[in-house]
Order: structure tokens, then C-alpha cells, then sequence
């Protein structure tokens, strides 16, 4: 199934099944919990990412491709960090490059989100994808200058901005997405293809990642764990980083699941 997430005319947010026309179903209830598909055409004046995060779980350097342009060793276990779900932003709306706390150096990350669909604690990697509810795209953006030099040492600050967690456009339930680490994987800047993989190339595949996060912590439902990102990332652009700006346009492609475009502007000034 594909589920999405959209407003109506008057503002509310619903739950529908895709159809292969492109329409929706109405969902009655909550697709984590008890749901029911009608037959009640979705009323989608806008799409929204496709779930609410209760918590977001970013790996790094999770590609071998990756690590090596970032000439970082290939790490033994998972590298952590996490983003706030203040970071989600919706498919058509704006990625914001900071003003207040200002960056330069504001990057994409296509990756394949995972979403988990029941508490699970302690799993282990041969049952992990029972616990996922589906898959989805997302763009990890970053703020490498306050990843890497001005952050103190840890990642979170550079990742942690409002608006750098897009979602969507749909969430596609496992049983049509039977090999989440046999799928193509791209980014497409203002046309052009700068990333462009495949989800093989993970140092630690989507069941490994699942048995590792839960070791000794629940992972609730609707935690949604991004699973790293291909070699192509702006930073190791030659022969000059390559950094997002306002009017750019961002588009993440996943085999299976679909296209998630955000155009990119400047954070408004405080009121």
C-alpha cells in the first residue's frame, strides 16, 4: 500500500491510499494503529509528509562511496545523531537556508527513511523489517559549517534547522518495497543529477541499522530513521563545494517510491 498524508479544504489533515491513478481513498483511524481504507475520494488540496515523526534517528556515513569522499574511515558500528521533528518539512515547501544563526555551507542528503510501525526493542536483524511500517524519501540537509567546524565536536547542530528533514511524498508499506537495499537512489539539483546510486552501497543495511538502534532502547512507533546518504553530497563537489542557495530546487528520487521536490529559500527575518 501508499499511503499518504494531505490537507483539505478546510485545513485538516487525513491519512489516504493511493491509488495507481494518482487520487486517494479517505483513511478512517491511524495507520499505526486500528485504520480502515473507505470509499471516500481524498479531498487533497496539499500533501504533507507522510508521518509525523515521534522521534528522527540520522546515520552517517553510512555509504562506502561516501565515506571515501568524505575521507573518513569506514566506521565499525552506526554513527548517531539525531534531528528534532521541529526539522520536518512538507513535499513543495521551502528548505530554509538559516539568517539568524547564519550558514554558507547548506547541503543536500537523498536517503531512503525508514518508519517504524510498532515498538520493537532488542530485535534482531532477521525479523527487523516485521517492525517497519514503510519507506519513504528524505533529504538529510546540513549545514556543514555547523556540522563540522562550528558545532563543538558533534553533528546535531548543523542537522537540527527548521525545515531540513523533507518527507515524502508517499510511504510505501514493505511488501512493495521487498529489497529496501536493492533500490536506486538520486538527487536532482535544479535538473541536474548530482547524486546517483544505489541503496547496495550501505555499510550497514536496513535490517542491521534496526537491530543496532534498538539494542536496549524502544524504538517507538513513528520513530523514523534516516539511513545515510550516496557519494555526490555538495561538499565534495570539484573543483568547488557545491552549496544550496535561495531559488534552488531539490529533488530526491527513490526507486519504488517516488520523487520529493522542495525549492530553497532564505529563513524570513524575525518578527
Amino acid at each position: 500500500m501508499k499511503f499518504i498524508r494531505y490537507q483539505d479544504s478546510n485545513g485538516r489533515a487525513h491519512y489516504g491510499a493511493e491509488q495507481p491513478d494518482g487520487s486517494a481513498l479517505r483513511i478512517d483511524g491511524d495507520i499505526f494503529r486500528m485504520h480502515r481504507v473507505t470509499a471516500e475520494p481524498a479531498e487533497i488540496v496539499k500533501r504533507l509528509a507522510p508521518v509525523v515523526p515521534a522521534q528522527i534517528l540520522g546515520v552517517g556515513l553510512n555509504y562506502r562511496h561516501h565515506a571515501q569522499e568524505s575521507k573518513m574511515n569506514v566506521p565499525e558500528v552506526p554513527v548517531l545523531f539525531v534531528k528534532g521533528i521541529n526539522t520536518v518539512q512538507h513535499p513543495g515547501d521551502p528548505i530554509l537556508i538559516p539568517t539568524h544563526l547564519p550558514s554558507a555551507e547548506v547541503d543536500y542528503e537523498c536517503e531512503l527513511a525508514v518508519v517504524i510501525g510498532k515498538a520493537c526493542k532488542n530485535v534482531s536483524r532477521e525479523r527487523a523489517l516485521d517492525y517497519v511500517l514503510g519507506f519513504t524519501c528524505a533529504n538529510d540537509v546540513s549545514a556543514r559549517d555547523w556540522q563540522i567546524r562550528r558545532g563543538g565536536g558533534q553533528w546535531c547542530r548543523g542537522k537540527f534547522f527548521d525545515t531540513f528533514c523533507p518527507l515524502g511524498p508517499r510511504l510505501v508499506t514493505p511488501d512493495e518495497i521487498p529489497g529496501p537495499n536493492l533500490l536506486k537512489i538520486a538527487t536532482h539539483l535544479n535538473g541536474e543529477t548530482v547524486q546517483d546510486w544505489t541503496t547496495s552501497d550501505m555499510i550497514f543495511d536496513v535490517p542491521a541499522l534496526i537491530e543496532f538502534l534498538s539494542g536496549s532502547t524502544t524504538l517507538v512507533p513513528g520513530t523514523v530513521i534516516l539511513t545515510g546518504t550516496p557519494h555526490g553530497v555538495g561538499m565534495a563537489a570539484k573543483p568547488t563545494p557545491r552549496w544550496l542557495k535561495p531559488g534552488d530546487e531539490v529533488t530526491i528520487e527513490i526507486e519504488g517510491i517516488g520523487r520529493l521536490t522542495n525549492p530553497v529559500a532564505l529563513e524570513p527575518a524575525s518578527a
